[in-house]
């Protein structure tokens, strides 16, 4: 690629937190932790930022493809699934799924490993936890889904749709990549994106106890600005959440399977897929790098390179992107 260095600190600024969406949306560790960060507010944003879950939305667990999962769910009519990213939990979604509930039945898992779902010694590559969301879907009664995913989310929301083409309607992926398409190496390998390569018994060590100033490097550095990037109320959650036993552990494992999901994804896109897929990224993070790798796994794309954001498209440029979602999945 032409710029190399310049390409990489645009693409730093965005691919390394695989955090996904917290200013818009409060993380959602543990029950436990979310009754105690309860807190009543208006709108959407604040609420999130209080921790609350609104009437409309319940919280469950179910055991499905040898784990138990927890999500979230509200609404009626035709399924969305939101997944989200590294550093996040399903509560990041909470304050959009009160938009999409008068119309769908929005449903928000924590994945294997993350938020108060268990954490497995395997089962972090992208195949099997797709695999999870699925099993969740069908024993919810659903026969096809809408995908929105953001940071790892959109790696397992494209691994849902390419093993299960004819049960997705639509998909929207934001900002990341897709290991194995294209030059994805580029990023994989870029010296500012060290957290893929960062996992296993000392790099548990260093981080024990230190898990907020970790995902600060994330929230900071990967923003357009760290001072309208993922609120203090949700670090603060997010941190504990992923503190909680294994959690960190775990977490590393969604790094550590991009290899296999390389050849996987390699696999599955040979075969194009023809639903509707909407990308959106940050201008100060992936820019059009994510656009132009799904414009080689699928025929049905568009795309907004959101003016101004860093990898936090949530949280940073909430008034561009809520809409869009919504209108892309009504």
């Amino acid at each position: 690629m032409k710029n190399a260095d310049r390409f990489g600190a645009r693409l730093a600024r965005l691919l390394l937190p695989l955090v996904a969406l917290s200013a818009l949306a409060a993380p959602a560790m543990t029950q436990d932790a979310e009754h105690a960060n309860r807190g009543a507010r208006p709108d959407a944003s604040a609420r999130s930022r209080a921790g609350s879950l609104p009437e409309e939305l319940r919280e469950k667990s179910a055991d499905v493809n040898g784990v138990r999962i927890n999500y979230k769910i509200g609404g009626r009519g035709p399924a969305v699934v939101l997944l989200h990213g590294y550093t996040q939990t399903s509560h990041m979604w909470v304050p959009l799924m009160p938009l999409l509930a008068t119309s769908h039945t929005v449903i928000a898992p924590d994945l294997r490993g993350a938020g108060a779902s268990e954490r497995t010694q395997d089962g972090y590559d992208k195949i099997t936890l797709a695999q999870d969301i699925h099993d969740l879907v069908r024993q919810l009664g659903h026969e096809k889904v809408m995908l929105v995913g953001h940071d790892i989310g959109l790696m397992v929301a494209y691994a849902y749709a390419a093993q299960y083409p004819g049960e997705v309607s639509k998909v929207i992926l934001m900002d990341a990549f897709l290991p194995g398409v294209g030059e994805w190496k580029d990023v994989w390998l870029l010296r500012d994106l060290w957290h893929f390569h960062f996992h296993g018994e000392t790099a548990l060590a260093l981080v024990k106890g230190r898990e907020r100033i970790y995902f600060e490097h994330f929230w900071n550095d990967f923003a357009a600005d760290k001072t309208r990037s993922v609120p203090e109320v949700d670090r603060r959650i997010y941190a504990a959440a992923y503190a909680r036993a294994d959690g960190m552990r775990a977490g590393f494992q969604y790094f550590k399977t991009f290899e296999q999901d390389a050849k996987d994804f390699a696999a599955f896109s040979a075969s194009k897929l023809d639903m509707p897929f909407l990308v959106l990224t940050g201008e100060k993070a992936s820019g059009t790098f994510l656009i132009d790798q799904v414009k080689m796994v699928a025929t049905n794309v568009s795309s907004t390179v959101v003016a101004g954001s860093g990898h936090w498209l949530m949280e940073e440029a909430t008034d561009q992107v809520v809409p869009q979602i919504v209108a892309f999945l009504n």
